[in-house]
């Protein structure tokens, strides 16, 4: 076998997307306005029900975790390309690429986990409501919790052992704004066969073990919703549901495409395109989404709002 003389590449070029001054402006305030609508979103959301007795139940346990997640895995995407939007020389080195691309992986598996999660405490409590507050403990909810990131934790580390193992030789320009796996496989300068299989397997197990156990546990709920002879009774059932169901098919619509699909289909331009969704806009629409549709939530908003009020009345 011929030597070959390679220089091991130490840090990597993010192109982002676009060389234009005036588009990186735009497109600078638009990720800042959707960074900022994350954080204050997401923290509006944890307040209130940190803040309300009221929401100290497990469905709000879950809600709560999945805001500070949302917080977390938006935070690991966003700083960074806001920072490459103002600079010229958009480099990370390899081991902050790794790191980047291992808590992502961390906090977008527990997210998948915590849906599931949520899932069966809505169908605990539709389908089992006698036995709810026996089943669905505070134990359970830390376990589950926990167990979401120990998830997450275990898929990072194996996958991202691979990934540093690759010779990266060639080309160091990532075609992405921020490193993910698939950009990464694509500039290894040689076989990626076994990764791209490992990325196949953990995020197939994951996304459809979790997507399986929602759609068992909705299928169990829509059944019971139908026996009940309330009109009101049905409606208070699925608004409590509806929210849950929207902010899954936002993220396993835009993960299972770019996850669980063969990597010759792989366009890296238009997956930065859906990656923007799940990275930057999925977690700032989170919050909208369960405070809109969640009477209870409004109301705990609300009343927040009315004790924070109280006190400004006296200066």
């Amino acid at each position: 076998m011929a030597e070959r003389n390679y220089t091991t590449v130490t840090e990597f070029i993010l192109v982002g997307f676009t060389d234009r001054p005036k588009m990186k402006a735009i497109l600078f305030v638009v990720f800042l306005l959707m960074y900022t609508f994350t954080l204050v979103g997401n923290m509006g959301i944890i307040i209130v029900i940190q803040s309300d007795p009221r929401l100290h139940t497990p469905m709000y346990f879950f809600l709560n975790s999945l805001s500070v997640v949302d917080i977390c895995y938006s935070s690991v995407v966003a700083p960074r390309t806001l920072v490459n939007f103002l600079v010229e020389k958009k480099t990370i080195s390899f081991a902050g690429c790794a790191g980047q691309a291992f808590f992502y992986i961390v906090f977008v598996t527990a997210e998948c986990f915590l849906l599931a999660a949520m899932a069966y405490d809505r169908y605990v409590a539709i389908c089992n409501p006698l036995l709810y507050t026996s089943v669905v403990t505070r134990r359970l909810c830390i376990h589950l919790v926990a167990w979401s990131y120990i998830g997450g934790i275990l898929n990072s580390i194996i996958q991202i052992t691979f990934i540093v193992r690759l010779p990266f030789c060639s080309s160091n320009v990532i075609n992405h704004f921020f490193c993910d796996v698939p950009p990464l496989l694509a500039l290894a300068c040689s076989d990626t066969y076994i990764n791209e299989m490992i990325l196949f397997a953990l995020a197939g197990v994951i996304e459809l073990s979790t997507i399986l156990t929602i759609l068992v546990s909705y299928m169990f709920i829509f059944f019971t919703i139908l026996r009940i002879n309330s009109v009101d009774g049905r409606q208070k059932a699925f608004s409590t549901c509806a929210s849950h169901l929207t902010a899954v098919t936002l993220l396993y619509g835009t993960t299972i495409f770019m996850y669980l699909r063969p990597a010759s289909s792989y366009s890296l331009d238009t997956d930065k395109v859906i990656s923007v969704f799940y990275t930057v806009v999925i977690p700032m629409l989170n919050p909208l989404i369960y405070s809109l549709r969640n009477k209870e939530v409004k109301e705990a908003l609300k009343r927040t709002v009315e004790r924070i009020h109280i006190p400004l009345g006296f200066f």
